[in-house]
């Protein structure tokens, strides 16, 4: 695949994740996906993934996301990121619903090998931050 291709996977992948579209979530990743950047009680590989996100995805709404830049070289894409929930549906990670808008800026990178995500990296700026 192209850089551009891959870019477009990464972005279609991430779209998902934030708006909890585990049908295209189980589309994208390779069946031995591995992230690297587990979150408290999150079980390693794809399914633990999946469980994180259906998750969070139960306990938000209003999701969206805006990429502020996307590089890509051979199999990786970086992309850089701004996310925005409302945490009013359900607990997560411990937290009671609140009401409040989050926002989170990180950074992903992805390795994608044979049109499907291998391997995710992330840091972010937390799930609580609200917005200034």
């Amino acid at each position: 695949m192209s850089a551009e291709e891959n870019k477009a996977l990464a972005r279609r992948f991430l779209e998902a994740q934030v708006n909890g579209d585990l049908d295209i979530l189980e589309e994208l990743l390779a069946p031995d996906f591995v992230d690297y950047s587990l979150q408290p009680g999150q079980e390693p590989g794809r399914e633990g993934f999946m469980q994180l996100v259906a998750q969070l995805s139960a306990a938000v709404s209003n999701a969206s996301v805006l990429f502020e830049d996307q590089a890509a070289e051979g199999d990786k894409v970086i992309s850089r990121l701004t996310t925005k929930r409302t945490h009013d549906r359900g607990e997560y990670l411990g937290f009671a619903p609140s009401g409040m808008e989050i926002k989170t800026t990180g950074m992903i990178i992805h390795r994608i090998q044979g049109g499907k995500i291998v391997e995710e990296w992330s840091v972010s700026s937390g799930l609580w931050q609200a917005p200034r």
